[in-house]
C-alpha cells in the first residue's frame, strides 16, 4: 500500500506527506507511520547509500537535553547512569552510550553531543531510540540529580544523509558540514535555516544526522533530494545498512538483559570509566570485563543462500546448542546473507563452524569478523 489510514493512531512525522508524494510503502513502526521502502527497492536504495548518499526520515527518534548549572555537574549526572566519560567530552564532541539498569543491562543505546559553543556548557544533547524514548525519559527523570533537569524537544525533526557524497551534498546548502570531524557537531545554517549538524550516522558510512526546526524539514528534504547524488531511503535499507556494519538494533541485538560486554560494545566505555566503575551494574560489567562474558556478539556469514532471521537456533555441528540469532537477512552489498547473534564465548572465534536453525533445517554458518564490509567514517578527527 501506498499509505497508512491517516484516521489511525499512529503519529506521524513532518515528513509523512513528503513520502507519501515520493511513493513509499508506509508501515507502523515505534508507533509511527513511517517509509519501509520507496519505489525503487530495498536493494536500490541499500547500494545507492553504499555508493552516493540516502536520506533517512528518522524524525521518530527521540532529541532531549540534560541541562544543569555547569558541564561538569551535567556530566556527572550522566556518567551516574552510562559508563561512558562525558566529564572529558570535547566542545563540539558527541559519544554513544547505554543507559544501564541496575544489573548491567543495557535500557538504551543513544547519543550524546556537547555544544560547541562554551556558551550552552552545562547542557548536553541526547538522542534516543524512538521505541524507548518515554522509558528513557521516565528513568532520567527518577535518576537524575535536582541540579539536573530533562528538557524534551517536541518542534524538531531528524534527517540523516548517510553515503560517500552525502556531506557534499549537504555542504552544497550548509558549507560548515564539510569542515566537521567524525562524531563532531555544530549548529549551522541551511539555505539559510538554523540547523544542528552531527557527522555520525548508522550505516558505516560517512554522513550527517541534522536536527531541522519541524516546520522547515520538508523543505530541507526537498532541497537535497533535488540533487541527484542524494535519494530517499527506507526502513529496509537502514537496516540491511546497519547490519552489514555490525550495529546493534535495540530490542534485537541489546535489551535489558544484555551488557555492553556481552553486546561487544565496549567501545563506549573509555580507560577511566572502566577502572573507576561507578555507574549501574558496575561489578558484573567489570568482572566480564576481567574475566569474559558468558555469552558474546558474533557476526555469521552463511553458506547458502537462504537467510537466518531473529530468532534461529544457532548449534555446534555436533548439535549442541550454544545461542541464538538476533539480526539477520541478505546483505546486497555482501551478496549473500548475514546474521548476528549471541553464542557461547568459547565458540565466539571467527573461523568457527556453526549451524543456524531454520525451518527445522540446519543452514551452515561461520563465525565472522565484523563489519561485514569496511565501515568508510571520516577520519580527520578521532573520537
Amino acid at each position: 500500500m501506498a499509505s497508512l489510514d491517516a484516521a489511525s493512531d499512529l503519529k506521524q512525522t513532518p515528513l509523512y506527506d513528503l513520502h507519501v508524494e515520493l511513493g513509499a510503502r508506509m508501515v507502523p513502526f515505534a508507533g509511527y507511520a513511517m517509509p519501509v521502502q520507496y519505489k525503487a527497492g530495498i536493494m536500490t536504495e541499500h547500494l545507492h547509500t553504499r555508493s552516493r548518499a540516502g536520506l533517512f526520515d528518522v524524525s521518530h527518534m527521540g532529541q532531549a537535553f540534560l541541562i544543569g548549572p555547569d558541564h561538569e555537574t551535567t556530566a556527572k549526572a550522566l556518567e551516574a547512569l552510562t559508563p561512558s566519560n562525558f566529564v572529558e567530552l570535547g566542545l563540539g564532541r558527541q559519544r554513544y552510550t547505554v543507559l544501564l539498569n541496575d544489573e548491567g543491562g543495557i535500557i538504551d543505546d543513544l547519543m550524546v553531543t556537547r555544544s560547541v559553543s562554551p556558551e550552552d556548557d552545562g547542557r548536553l544533547m541526547l538522542v534516543v531510540n524512538a521505541a524507548r524514548k518515554e522509558v528513557d525519559y521516565a528513568h532520567f527523570r527518577a535518576k537524575l540529580p535536582v541540579n539536573v533537569r530533562l528538557e524534551v524537544v517536541q518542534d524538531r525533526a531528524l534527517i540523516a544523509v548517510q553515503g560517500p557524497e552525502a556531506v557534499a551534498a549537504v555542504a552544497a546548502h550548509a558549507p560548515k558540514a564539510a569542515e566537521l570531524g567524525f562524531m563532531c557537531a555544530a549548529s549551522m545554517e541551511f539555505d539559510g535555516i538554523d540547523c544542528h549538524v552531527a557527522r555520525a550516522g548508522y550505516t558505516g558510512e560517512d554522513g550527517v544526522e541534522m536536527s531541522v526546526p519541524a516546520g522547515a524539514a520538508e523543505a530541507i528534504a526537498r532541497a537535497l533530494l533535488a540533487d541527484d547524488r542524494v535519494a530517499p531511503v527506507g526502513l529496509g535499507a537502514r537496516d540491511s545498512l546497519r547490519l552489514e556494519a555490525g550495529l546493534c538494533l535495540y530490542g534485537h541485538d541489546i535489551d535489558e538483559t544484555t551488557s555492553p560486554v556481552e553486546g561487544a560494545i565496549t567501545f563506549c566505555m573509555q580507560k577511566r570509566r572502566r577502572e573507576e566503575g561507578g555507574f549501574p551494574g558496575a561489578e558484573r560489567i567489570q568482572a566480564e570485563l576481567k574475566s569474559g562474558p558468558g555469552r558474546v556478539r558474533v557476526g555469521l556469514r552463511l553458506e547458502g543462500k537462504a537467510p537466518a532471521r531473529e530468532g534461529a537456533g544457532i548449534r555446534l555441528e555436533d548439535g549442541t546448542p550454544i545461542g541464538t540469532v538476533t539480526s539477520g537477512g541478505f546483505a546486497p552489498s555482501v551478496k549473500a546473507p548475514i546474521a548476528m547473534g549471541y553464542v557461547a564465548a568459547g565458540h565466539a572465534a571467527p573461523g568457527t563452524r556453526l549451524n543456524l536453525i531454520v525451518r527445522g533445517r540446519e543452514l551452515p554458518a561461520v563465525v565472522s569478523e565484523m563489519p561485514f564490509v569496511p565501515n568508510n567514517y571520516f577520519r580527520k578527527n578521532k573520537s
